[in-house]
């Protein structure tokens, strides 16, 4: 199974009402029609309008939209990417290894997801994509990304769900040299524009010191001027969900062949252990 994640820009000016009536209305369905296996529809939309604790860049226009499928051949692809060009918007691709750091319930930030294909999630997602700086060779980078920066901030942040997409290779042309894009799900509004929330603070000194704790281990792999990150709204368009169940399919027989795999990470990793993952 091959997943794939597109950033989205619109050729022409959308509202965030129109790119959520678009996306979901429009795209999603024929999307679907190209007989991919599951879909993903992340959308800057009007339910999702609290601003992202990143700075904006000046003179930068964030993507829109997050569209992440999964197919099972290559060439698949090209009937989604015109379905997408189709409906006005320009595209950055990548071929990505899904590492699901938490999923939803599985920390006390959030309960089992309950809620069926084609209803947005609850809270609030944060996607961010992230560039190796050039003074980082690509071992260390993984290393501090995902051995250092992804515990911290499990432990310091009130995520509800995490989803690191480790990029492999760039699918369309001029595609920006992200070798990260990460999926963090939030519980509400509050829970990312309250700093105290965000950061897992009791008080005035320890937000000062986690705030410091996160900057520094952020700065240690990361360029801060070229970090974008975009709120948005979070649809599961199509997965394995068992609605009847209220769960995702959890066992080999529950899936087509070739469903199961690992988490992706090696065993010198300074995370916890890792267990078996189902794509979605």
């Amino acid at each position: 199974m091959i997943k794939l994640c597109y950033l989205l820009w619109p050729r022409e000016p959308l509202s965030a009402p129109e790119r959520r009536v678009r996306l979901l209305e429009k795209v999603a369905p024929a999307l679907l029609a190209t007989d991919l296996r599951y879909l993903q529809i992340n959308i800057d939309d009007d339910l999702a309008q609290v601003p992202s604790p990143a700075p904006k860049l000046p003179f930068s226009e964030p993507f829109v939209a997050q569209v992440n499928l999964w197919i099972e051949q290559d060439d698949q692809r090209v009937a989604a990417e015109h379905v997408l060009r189709a409906s006005g918007f320009e595209l950055a691709g990548y071929r990505v290894d899904e590492q699901l750091y938490t999923e939803y319930g599985e920390n006390v930030h959030a309960a089992r997801r309950d809620w069926p294909d084609g209803t947005r999630s609850p809270g609030v997602l944060m996607v961010t994509t992230l560039q190796r700086p050039p003074w980082l060779d690509k071992d260390e980078w993984t290393r501090r990304w995902i051995g250092r920066q992804s515990p911290l901030s499990e432990a310091m942040q009130p995520r509800a769900r995490y989803v690191r997409n480790a990029v492999l290779a760039a699918v369309t042309p001029h595609a920006p040299s992200y070798e990260g894009i990460v999926e963090e799900a939030f519980p509400s509004p509050r829970h990312i524009s309250d700093p105290y929330l965000f950061y897992g603070a009791k008080n005035a000194l320890e937000l000062a010191r986690n705030m410091a704790r996160m900057l520094r281990s952020v700065v240690s792999f990361l360029p801060l001027w070229r970090i974008t990150t975009v709120t948005m709204s979070e649809y599961f368009v199509k997965t394995p969900f068992r609605p009847e169940h209220g769960i995702y399919a959890s066992t080999p027989a529950d899936l087509p062949a070739g469903r199961e795999r690992t988490s992706g990470l090696s065993s010198d990793t300074t995370e916890g252990p890792s267990h078996v993952l189902y794509d979605r």
